[in-house]
This record gives C-alpha cells, sequence and structure tokens, in this order.
C-alpha cells in the first residue's frame, strides 16, 4: 500500500495563481505518480472550516467530484456563488463545523490552485499543458494524505464525498486504511464503467477538436479552446440529471418564442439551459484540467489487481463505511453501490448502505434532499460516539 512520504519538505503560502491557503512539498519531495513520473514541486490549494480539537481527532476530509474545488462551504473566488456543498458543510449542518474540523483540497492535476496542467513546469519556465504526466485517482489521493500529514493530523475522523469524489473516499479506505476510522462513498463506483468511459471520451474529443485546443499547447498561444469545452460539460451535464428532472424541468417548453423558429437557434428551454451551463462553465475551468481529471475517473478500478475480486480490496478494513445511490442516478447506478457494499461484506467490514428515492439523477447529491442530510447525520453521530468524540471542540 501507498504511504505518506516522511520528511515533505513543506512550506505554507500563497498559489501563483492567486488561490489561497496552498500546501507546498518542493523538489526535495517529489509525488512518485503511478505513472512512473515523479513530481515536484507540487502544490496542494485547500480550504479549511471549523477548529481541529486538542487531540486532533475530529478531521473530516471532503473530496470533490470532477468539476468541483476546495470551497466546499465558502464563496467561489471566481464565480461569487455559494460553496458546491454548502448545504451539508456548516453550523449545524449534517457535516457540523461547530463540531468538526472539515478540509477540502483541490486535486493535483485540477486547475483552482493546485499543481495540474496549466501550473508552470520548472524544466521550460511554461505552463505544462499535455507535458503534464497522467495522474490516478490514486495520485489524488496521496497528495492529499500529505497535506493531512502537513496538517498534523494522524488519523481522519471521516473521509466523504460523491462521484469522483466517492472514488477518493474508496482509494483513501484502500490506500490509507489505518488513517481512515469511517467513510461514505456517494454514487459512485469501485470501477468506471465502459458506458461512463464512453461518455468521457465524447468530451475529450469535442475539446480537442476545437482548433483553439492547439494541440494542448493554448495556454502559450494565448487561446482557450472555449467552445470544445462547452460542449464537453454540455454532453455531461445530461448525464448528470435523470429524464424525469429534465422533462419536469423543462418538457418541451420554447424559450422566449410562441412557436418554433426553423433554425438552429435554441428553440426549447432546454437547449438554453445547456448552452448556458457550457458557457457558465468555460470562466471557471481548464480544458486540459477536463482531459485529465476525465482520464484519471476512466483508469479507476480497485478491483482490478485482485482478478475483479473486489472484496480482497478491502480484506481485514477496521475503517466503518456508509455506502450511499440515488434511485434515479442512471451514470454511478445504485447496482454499482450494490457491488461496493457485497464486497464490503464479503471481506467482514462494518457497512451499511442507503438507497435514497429521487428523481434528481446523479446531482442529487449536490442537491436539497432530506434524507441524505438524515443519513450523513446519523452516521456521522454514532461513528462520533463510538469514536469518543464530543460536542465541540
Amino acid at each position: 500500500m501507498n504511504k505518506i512520504t516522511e520528511n515533505p519538505g513543506r512550506d505554507q503560502r500563497q498559489a501563483s495563481s492567486g488561490f489561497e491557503p496552498v500546501m507546498r512539498f518542493g523538489m526535495d519531495a517529489p509525488l512518485l505518480l503511478d505513472c512512473g513520473v515523479s513530481l515536484a514541486p507540487l502544490e496542494i490549494a485547500y480550504q479549511t472550516y471549523g477548529e481541529l480539537n486538542a487531540d486532533k481527532s475530529n478531521a473530516i476530509l471532503v473530496c470533490h467530484a470532477l468539476t468541483g474545488d476546495q470551497y466546499v462551504a465558502s464563496t467561489h473566488p471566481i464565480t461569487g456563488r455559494p460553496g458546491w456543498w454548502s448545504t451539508i458543510v456548516g453550523p449545524g449542518r449534517p457535516v457540523d463545523t461547530s463540531r468538526y474540523f472539515v478540509i477540502c483540497a483541490n486535486v493535483v492535476g485540477g486547475c483552482i490552485g493546485s499543481t495540474g496542467p496549466t501550473s508552470i513546469n520548472p524544466a521550460t519556465g511554461k505552463p505544462y499543458g499535455l507535458s503534464f504526466p497522467v495522474i490516478t485517482i490514486g495520485d489524488m489521493v496521496n497528495a492529499q494524505a500529505r497535506l493531512v500529514e502537513a496538517l498534523g493530523i494522524e488519523q481522519l475522523f471521516c473521509v466523504i464525498g460523491g462521484s469522483m469524489g466517492g472514488m477518493q473516499v474508496l482509494q483513501w479506505a484502500y490506500d490509507y486504511p489505518e488513517k481512515v476510522f469511517s467513510a461514505v462513498p456517494i454514487a459512485t463506483a469501485a470501477w468506471h464503467s465502459a458506458q461512463n468511459i464512453a461518455f468521457h471520451e465524447v468530451g475529450r474529443q469535442a475539446i480537442m477538436a476545437d482548433p483553439d485546443w492547439c494541440g494542448g499547447d493554448y495556454l502559450n498561444q494565448d487561446r482557450r479552446p472555449e467552445k470544445g469545452l462547452a460542449v464537453a460539460r454540455m454532453a455531461a451535464h445530461i448525464t448528470y440529471l435523470s429524464e424525469s428532472a429534465l422533462h419536469e424541468k423543462f418538457g418541451r417548453n420554447l424559450q422566449d418564442r410562441e412557436k418554433i423558429g426553423f433554425g438552429f437557434e435554441a428553440d426549447f428551454q432546454v437547449e438554453s439551459y445547456l448552452r448556458y451551463q457550457g458557457a457558465a462553465f468555460v470562466d471557471r475551468f481548464d480544458a486540459n484540467s477536463y482531459l485529465y481529471l476525465t482520464r484519471a475517473m476512466d483508469y479507476f478500478d480497485l478491483a482490478e489487481e485482485y482478478g475483479d475480486v473486489l472484496a480482497e480490496a478491502f480484506r481485514g478494513t477496521k475503517t466503518r463505511f456508509c455506502v450511499v445511490s440515488f434511485t434515479s442516478d442512471w451514470l454511478f447506478p445504485t447496482s454499482e453501490s450494490r457491488d461496493i457494499v457485497q464486497a464490503l461484506n464479503a471481506s467482514a467490514a462494518n457497512v451499511s448502505f442507503v438507497e435514497i428515492e429521487s428523481q434528481k439523477g446523479h446531482d442529487a447529491f449536490l442537491l436539497d434532499e432530506p434524507e441524505l442530510f438524515a443519513t450523513l447525520t446519523g452516521f456521522l453521530n454514532a461513528a462520533a460516539q463510538k469514536r469518543g468524540l464530543k460536542h465541540g471542540v
């Protein structure tokens, strides 16, 4: 199993991108990636909420999804919008920051302050672009593990995340079982399906087909593949919703007109909605990061090295699990969560499972879902009692 590297050679400062705080690991402490490349220097941008208690036993790591970031419960500096999980994380929320110390880091390969394709390659003095090494979910977790260690935390009370964040949760429980007291993987899977790989490939091809992508070198040529990235976002966004959610929200309603226009403008509200989602996305995300992070998800498969017997990956684990799925999620359907639960049961793990009735699709974990709130509150309270955590810090 991967271990946290000793002697991290770290210093904390503001990232050159302007996102802060950031933990920096220097050239003397490279991160060995699964592809065999050593990455240095390494910067990890993160946010924290609440206070760490005296024995540092109340830390919760929240792992973000594909297009998320570290601003889980605070205003985003680019969009000005509230944190992407502010319904879950905060004082009196299910992840109660008056009780827990919450950490959320931008993943390695991202574009919101952590080292990724937009970062400067020390060998050239220019942005990495496609010279950035291909990363995996395991690499993301190993980078987070360095951050957690640098913050002086020996064991996380809980690791929580949905979608790609849920993959990170499972990887944490696999790579660092002794450092994860409890884990909540939400709307996720232990391996990426062929269908999901196919959806990601459509998005990547849309980006790479944009003339402004410039073979991945667009930053050095002062160009941006905005059209390709917007189309990739539009295609992906469809998979985050359910058919019933789309029908209820849009149906076949026309957009700002009384009849169809017999052309290719946005006649329907759903078309206008997708175009808006695509246009808004390019203001806060990098195209190459999108390529790298989707690839990391595609490569994720915890059972592969065990002859596809997932239970072997968690054999002997002492981590307490709560697995959550949603009935209308066809991107990561309940059957994939059941695979995780069955494997954990087969490995004699402590696991509970909740399938939540929802018509909101995959995005349900990001939205107002009272049953999810109740599930997280109940699980964390029970785990805190088992751990001996008291209210407050």
